[in-house]
């Protein structure tokens, strides 16, 4: 009798046991990968960018009854080869999802690793056409095309009477992704670029590109890379007599460029994909910036970090309309039932055919004392 309860209460405590850690492996969190510039001349985008996620993760994860979100950021200096080796580290990590990965070069790189394993690939920083068609099961985009912001771009010029207009474009994937969307643009109106120069990534050796393009006396030049050589070009463009305007897609990163030129930054034109930070009309301006606030000023509102907020919310959304247990599989349907969904004025839309969320796109300007007005 005492042997057998004995046994009984020693079973009915491994039971309990074995419920606090199933209750325990079920409450782990659900672990985002992240493979960014964190260092070189493209980091701000990354960290601007992750701040602006983790933000919105860290409101989330306050909140009970729920499966904490994190994310783990690994650094690859915007270089493909180390991006494909820290992709295939977080995916033998078996993380949940691969999200907010900066740039094209280094997306295109992680694909196919992505696709070959299934593994969602989420919000990419890029608006690259290379990773939208094939359409991908596993693959969904935030934020608006190269094509969609290089059509308002040239769209906007040939209004002002502009037709002269040259393409200064990074030598890789990305750069030709853009150079392909204003080319595009232009031949619709039945125009061609005026000349075409290059940088390579990672580098801000400009001076013969500026050489070229300044010859051919543009009226506008459109630029298609990071903030750092961006920058380079314009202010040895401007050194060499260059009178005309330059206009650039949100890849740039608008803060990191505004800084980068101080006061030759007056009347640059950037293209944006996500609403302003600073426009307290939209509510997820507001909303974000009141989270910002209480963070106590380590998250700097810009589209940077906006555009990463509103990437880990929209996540979060599909996790919430997946149903029971947190699979990969119900988060992509999670996410394929957003339809025309307001995230504070953000419109996004969804669908089993359709993994673009939006094609929003407005010009903004940098002033000469580094702000930026929409």
């Amino acid at each position: 009798m005492i042997q057998r309860r004995h046994f009984s209460i020693a079973a009915g405590a491994a039971a309990v046991g074995a419920f606090g850690m199933a209750r325990a492996q079920s409450e782990t969190p659900i672990v985002l990968g992240q493979s960014a510039a964190f260092t070189g001349p493209a980091a701000q985008l990354g960290i601007q960018f992750h701040q602006g996620a983790k933000l919105y993760l860290d409101q989330y994860n306050a909140v009970g009854g729920r499966r904490s979100v994190e994310i783990k950021n690994l650094d690859d200096g915007y270089e493909p080869d180390r991006c494909v080796a820290n992709t295939k580290k977080l995916i033998d990590e078996d993380v949940f999802a691969l999200f907010g990965y900066i740039g094209t070069p280094t997306s295109i790189a992680a694909l196919p690793l992505s696709v070959k394993d299934r593994v969602p690939f989420i919000a990419p920083f890029t608006g690259a056409m290379a990773l939208r068609e094939p359409f991908q099961k596993n693959v969904f985009h935030l934020r608006a095309s190269y094509n969609d912001e290089t059509a308002l771009i040239v769209k906007q010029l040939t209004h002002l009477g502009l037709k002269r207009i040259a393409v200064f474009y990074q030598n890789d994937a990305y750069g030709k992704a853009g150079l392909d969307g204003v080319t595009l643009a232009l031949a619709q109106q039945n125009l061609q670029p005026a000349a075409l120069a290059t940088v390579e990534r990672n580098s801000v050796d400009v001076a013969a590109a500026v050489k070229t393009i300044a010859a051919a006396k543009p009226d506008a030049v459109v630029q298609i890379s990071a903030y750092t050589s961006c920058a380079a070009f314009i202010i040895e463009a401007r050194k060499a007599g260059y009178g005309g305007t330059f206009y650039n897609v949100s890849f740039v990163g608008t803060q990191a460029l505004a800084d980068e030129l101080g006061k030759n930054g007056a009347g640059v034109v950037v293209t944006q994909v996500v609403p302003s930070p600073y426009n307290a009309a939209n509510g997820i301006t507001r909303e974000f910036a009141d989270a910002a606030r209480k963070s106590g000023g380590t998250v700097k509102p810009n589209f940077s970090s906006m555009e990463g907020y509103l990437a880990a919310k929209v996540l979060t959304e599909g996790l919430r309309r997946s149903t029971g247990r947190a699979t990969r599989e119900g988060l992509i349907a999670g996410l394929e039932s957003i339809d025309r969904q307001s995230f504070g004025g953000f419109d996004v839309s969804f669908s089993p055919r359709n993994h673009v969320a939006s094609k929003f796109v407005e010009l903004s300007m940098i002033t000469g004392e580094g702000r930026i007005r929409t």
